[in-house]
This record gives C-alpha cells, structure tokens and sequence, in this order.
C-alpha cells in the first residue's frame, strides 16, 4: 500500500464564520445522489474481489462493547493483522494483508500495544465517548492518557449541543483544544450526525472541525439511532473535497456504525471514488469502523475463490 508522499496534515486554519453561516444543502439532490448510487449495478468478480480487499486495508477492525476483555481485543488484533485464511490469500495472490487499524476503548489499548507492537494503528475511542457529555478538562485528560498508552489514533466526539445552538465558536474551540491534546497521533472527529437533525448542521459541522485542525471527520459513534448513511456521506465527502480545493489539506473520512455487509461497503467505496478520487483511497484518508463487517467480506471472497459460500460461524470472531 503505497501513500502519497507529499501529503501534508491538516491544520487549524481559522474559523471562518461567514463562511460556516452561508453553508446549504440541497436535501432533495443529495437523497437523489445517494438513490442512483444505490441503485446502480454493483462491480463483480474479480473487480469485486480487488475493492473488497481494499476495504479490508480501509477498515478499522472495532470492538466497543461493555464486556470487552483483554482477551477478545487479542484476539481482535491478531484477526486484524491476519484478516483472511492462509488459503484465501494464496488463491488470491496476497503476500500479506492487514486492516487499516484497531479501534477499542481506552482501557483496551494496553493489550492491544501488547499484540500489535507497533505494526499496526491503534484507534482509540475519547471524550467521554459516546455522549461527550463530561467536562472539557476531563475529556483533555482522557486524550492524553489514551496516547501515553499508546494509541495513535484518537476518535473524539463532539459536543452536539455546540452544533443544535449553533455555537460554532464554541465547536472550533473545542475541537483546537483536541487536536493540541493529541500531539503526533492523528484525530478523528465524531460527528455523530444522527443526534444533528439536518444536513446544513452536517456540513457546517464537518466544516468546523476541518478548519480547526481535524485529520479525519468521522460519522457516527455506532450508538446513535441513525449511523452512517449515503446522504450523509455524500455531504460529509464534498465538504472534504470542497476544504481541500480551498486550503490545499487533504482530510480523511470514516462512515461508521452499520457498515456490516460487504455491499454497503462497496457503496461507500464507490462514493470516496467518484466524489473524491483514487487518491483518497487510501488507509491514510479513509476508514470504515466495522466490526462485523470482516466477516461478510471474507464470506464474499471466499466465493469468488471457490464458488460457494460457507456459514458465517466458520468464519473467525473477534
């Protein structure tokens, strides 16, 4: 998996308030957008197979459960630094393979340093994940802890009542104070845009935590109600693209929260292709939080290997 070299990190370029304040979105266009992505014939065979590995590469292997234990995140890393059989990824002329990263809670990340050792990401869930609903001083501290542990990635939420009041100073504060918190290792900000109502409040917020410094703007928590979506992705992507041509920051994308069959997979694939291009196909630019989603992508190219399909409980769990 090669990245681009030029590529440069995204820093806080100033909130731009008239800018924010001016964001519409046409909701009509957008859920037509998503319809025709929906509805169009998907790639097959070996096509297929090559965009179900590389959503495997985009994939940050997650377990956020209350009854998480060391064990199971061991095991989660091992899945994730050998995500297909040994015979798969002969049949499918594979030298190695690994998953973009793991995501797990703050207590998880020390046996998850334990098995990766470095050779792999590790994402770590903060802020008072998944509500944000603690004091800012608290969620600092939580930062800081988590990447003194180890963690190399921080997945933060932002507080949604900055966004239902409209208090976007308050947001791009917040969210500068994070990206501070987290030094070297990279931030993703959680949009949790189930809980923010309209689209305008999607786009004005991916817009926010842009310009305040944000490596990733991520979706969802998986706890909402309402998790990724295309419509919402479509927003989320051209808000990213639009950033972009205006500063020269390439910011990455993480659709999260029911991503669960290697078809939806597909669909958010073929939206980072056509509203972003080849170059934001990377690991280094988009994420897909999942946890059960391995295993249909390891049922489907099972298939193409040898035209049948098995049961999802032969299939490693995490």
């Amino acid at each position: 998996m090669t990245q681009n070299l030029d590529f440069k990190r995204n820093t806080a370029v100033g909130l731009d308030l008239g800018w924010v304040n001016s964001i519409k979105v046409n909701r009509n266009a957008a859920d037509r957008r998503a319809a025709s992505l929906a509805n169009r014939r998907t790639v097959k065979k070996e096509y297929q197979a090559a965009w179900l590995i590389r959503a495997v590469q985009c994939m940050d292997l997650t377990t956020l459960g209350g009854d998480d234990t060391p064990g199971r995140v061991e095991r989660l890393c091992m899945k994730a630094m050998r995500p297909l059989r040994a015979d798969l990824m002969q049949a499918l002329g594979l030298e190695s393979l690994t998953t973009g990263a793991v995501c797990v809670y703050h207590e998880m990340i020390t046996p998850a340093v334990k098995i990766l050792q470095g050779r792999l990401p590790i994402a770590a869930v903060s802020t008072a994940f998944p509500a944000g609903l603690s004091s800012l001083e608290t969620k600092i501290r939580e930062i800081e802890l988590s990447v003194a542990a180890g963690a190399t990635e921080i997945d933060i939420v932002i507080t949604r009542q900055h966004v239902l009041t409209g208090n976007w100073q308050a947001l791009y504060d917040e969210m500068v104070a994070y990206r501070q918190a987290c030094g070297e290792a990279h931030v993703k900000a959680i949009l949790a845009t189930g809980d923010l109502v309209t689209l305008d409040n999607v786009a004005k917020a991916s817009w926010v935590c842009m310009m305040a410094g944000a490596d990733f703007i991520k979706t969802s928590t998986g706890k909402e109600g309402v998790n990724a979506t295309i419509p919402v992705s479509l927003v989320m992507t051209r808000a990213i693209r639009e950033y972009y041509e205006q500063t020269g920051f390439q910011v990455g994308y993480k659709p999260a929260g029911g991503v669960s069959t290697a078809k939806s997979a597909l669909q958010y694939l073929t939206v980072m292709k056509e509203e972003l291009g080849n170059d934001w196909l990377q690991p280094h630019l988009f994420r897909i939080g999942a946890s059960s989603l391995m295993t249909d992508i390891e049922r489907q190219l099972e298939h193409y290997v040898t035209g049948a399909y098995s049961a999802a409980h032969r299939h490693a769990q995490p």
